[in-house]
């Protein structure tokens, strides 16, 4: 008995242990990226088939075996139509670089704090006169073809610019704002609307866009309600209310400046010291 269990304990090498985390990882972040999706339905369904499947095995229920097995013949078809949202985004998810994209990389931190004061007063400004408001900050997956949809403005970011766009009388005010690095890149833009269920009926056309757009790509949206006045972040998918001004602001800054440029620029900073020294 010792050998039989030592066996495949004196067998296990490395690349065994290697191969172990692998899928081990592979599987964590399926069920991380499936987790309060509508994803996370459909696979609770599957699993009850699948569990019942081997228990109509484990009975000899034959026709209710048969009828199950002749149904997973199609079930890869069947699955990639019902997932195919969650797998357009896991693919997009996959295939982002981890660089920053050269829009933001190109921004100093001072001109980076400068536009994220401009969102600022903008947001608090339309809060403050219910002034009905999207604004999409495109980060490292592409927006080109929701930019199609809308008008290519390509203009410095203002408050004046940005408050022209979304006054009532503009043609354009309906639509989402597309932010570009430090510009508006486009405007009145269509994006697409989430299919979450879940979400609380008072939330209209313009908040169900809003997390839509970031169900499909990494993109963050700022919503202000027409309503309420009441200023909103989506991102991933998930919707955060209620913002207020210092909340607003930390998010925009770690767009902008992330604690990674912040620490090469102290590298570098450093590292010029160092030979200067010399």
């Amino acid at each position: 008995m010792g050998e039989i269990i030592g066996n495949p304990v004196s067998g296990f090498t490395f690349v065994d242990a290697l191969d172990i985390s692998i899928v081990a990882f592979i599987i964590y972040k399926i069920l991380e990226f499936i987790k309060e999706t509508r994803a996370q339905q459909l696979v609770r369904g599957l699993v009850v088939l699948i569990g019942i499947f081997f228990i109509s095995d484990l009975l000899n229920f034959y026709v209710l075996n048969w009828v199950l097995k002749s149904t997973m013949t199609i079930g890869i078809f069947v699955l990639v139509v019902l997932f195919q949202p969650e797998l357009r985004r896991g693919l997009e998810y996959m295939g982002r670089s981890g660089i920053v994209r050269n829009s933001f990389r190109n921004i100093d931190k001072e001109h980076a704090k400068e536009v994220v004061n401009v969102f600022i007063r903008t947001v608090e400004k339309f809060s403050q006169s219910k002034t009905g408001a999207l604004i999409v900050i495109e980060r490292q997956t592409s927006l080109n073809d929701i930019v199609e949809t809308g008008t290519v403005v390509d203009s410095e970011t203002s408050v004046e610019m940005l408050g022209n766009l979304f006054y009532e009388g503009a043609p354009l005010h309906d639509g989402a704002v597309i932010v570009r690095g430090d510009r508006i890149y486009a405007a009145g833009c269509v994006l697409p609307l989430t299919q979450n269920k879940q979400l609380s009926k008072d939330l209209g056309t313009r908040h169900r866009a809003g997390i839509g757009i970031t169900e499909r790509s990494d993109a963050i949206s700022i919503i202000v309600s027409e309503e309420t006045g009441i200023i909103s972040i989506a991102e991933d998918g998930m919707l955060q209310r209620f913002l207020d001004q210092k909340a607003l602001e930390k998010k925009l800054l770690s767009i902008y400046v992330p604690v990674q440029k912040e620490r090469f620029q102290i590298f570098t900073n450093w590292l010029g010291g160092r030979r200067n020294d010399k």
